[in-house]
């Protein structure tokens, strides 16, 4: 290929999808799914993030509650049940709770009577298990202290996360598939795109192959310039994104809630999230890939 051909070569590479990576439409849809893309997934490391911090806190952990209506009687079993937990071996650590720090926090719901002597309010006793075989050790318990009273209950803290896991775990699951949607949305805009360009540029195609131009060198040319595009959007969307996801995480800490605290992501979902730009610049250049060298496969 003499040097006017390479001229003429590279002058119709830069006429090739010409509305540019700001101008044209693709790198601004390809920013918005890449922002929905990363919010989803975020949302759903969050969750699994949580889920797995809140099961490990609360799996070994239980409450004692002494449902005795009278308050001399509730006070004895309250400290008979503590100095058996104690000496369980199954036992980390022993907590009751103040009677007085108990009402106080059902004040708002049952109002002043809450702290009416006449309101049997049961006596409750928190306790950290030692790891391992919870379930088994609950039994145990429930056992040792049903033979001091049957008004002795053990109430395992896992029995009440297992409906807000189930429901955690759920909308994880929704998200991974907006991820997976978001993904295969992408590779469509891209093939569309890609295809339009090769219509519309049919005839720069057929100049280039006179000149010896190989379908593999064409298709070069539009997976790097949808390649750029891609890029641009990519990262446009993750900045964004980002910005979003920091606010929200302020907002959540404000609110105070242990729960909604847990809602955080340890330095392996980031990694996860850097690399969604990579992945759709990646998958947007194979696309792109493969749709012209199968366009251009239709012309001969």
């Amino acid at each position: 290929m003499t040097g006017a051909d390479r001229r003429a070569a590279a002058a119709a590479r830069h006429r090739l999808l010409p509305e540019g990576r700001v101008a044209g439409p693709m790198p601004w849809v390809i920013a918005i799914m890449m922002f929905l893309t990363v919010l989803a997934a975020a949302s759903g490391l969050g969750l699994a993030a949580a889920v797995q911090s809140v099961g490990a806190d609360l799996a070994g952990r239980a409450t004692i509650q002494i449902v005795e209506a009278n308050a001399d009687r509730r006070e004895e079993l309250s400290g008979a049940a503590a100095r058996l937990l104690r000496k369980s071996p199954d036992v980390r650590a022993v907590r009751p709770v103040d009677p007085a720090t108990l009402a106080d926090q059902i004040r708002p719901w049952l109002g002043q009577d809450a702290a009416d002597g006449d309101l049997p309010i049961p006596a409750l006793i928190d306790v950290e298990l030692t790891p391992g075989a919870t379930a088994a050790k609950v039994q145990r318990l429930n056992r040792v202290l049903a033979a001091l009273s049957p008004r002795i209950r053990v109430e395992p803290h896992a029995a009440f996360l297992r409906p807000l896991g189930s429901l955690l775990t759920a909308l994880g699951s929704l998200a991974a598939g907006i991820v997976l949607l978001m993904a295969l949305a992408t590779a469509a805009i891209v093939v569309l795109a890609a295809r339009a360009a090769h219509d519309s540029h049919r005839g720069t195609i057929d100049v280039l192959h006179l000149m010896g131009a190989t379908d593999v060198q064409i298709a070069r040319l539009f997976q790097r310039r949808i390649g750029l595009d891609a890029l641009f959007g990519g990262l446009l969307g993750f900045v964004t994104a980002l910005l979003v996801i920091i606010l929200l995480g302020t907002r959540l800490a404000a609110t105070g809630s242990d729960l909604l605290a847990a809602i955080s992501l340890p330095w392996t979902s980031w990694l996860i999230l850097a690399l969604l730009p990579i992945g759709g610049v990646l998958l947007s250049t194979l696309a792109a890939r493969w749709t012209v060298l199968r366009s251009l496969g239709r012309l001969l």
